[in-house]
């Protein structure tokens, strides 16, 4: 696959990340954290879309949203831990 964009990954990165702060929440903080989790999510996926639209682009959206959570993983993972 050809090189991700930065943009793609900052937003799954932050999809992450707020999925990440839902962990121990609960009632109102809980609720409030799931809906900006599901905004960071749902821009992410508008991204994808937008970029695999592009004429430049011959990956499929399915291949790119795979590979942008990927590096996203493969980047968090710490070997040293």
């Amino acid at each position: 696959m050809a090189d991700l964009p930065d943009t793609l990954i900052a937003l799954q990165r932050a999809a992450e990340t707020a999925r990440a702060r839902l962990a121990g929440l609960t009632g109102d903080e809980y609720d409030a954290q799931w809906r900006a989790w599901r905004e960071a999510a749902a821009e992410f996926q508008a991204a994808v879309t937008d970029y695999a639209g592009r004429e430049d682009v011959a990956e499929s959206r399915y291949d790119i949203e795979q590979a942008v959570k990927a590096a996203v993983r493969h980047a968090e993972e710490d070997p040293a831990e």
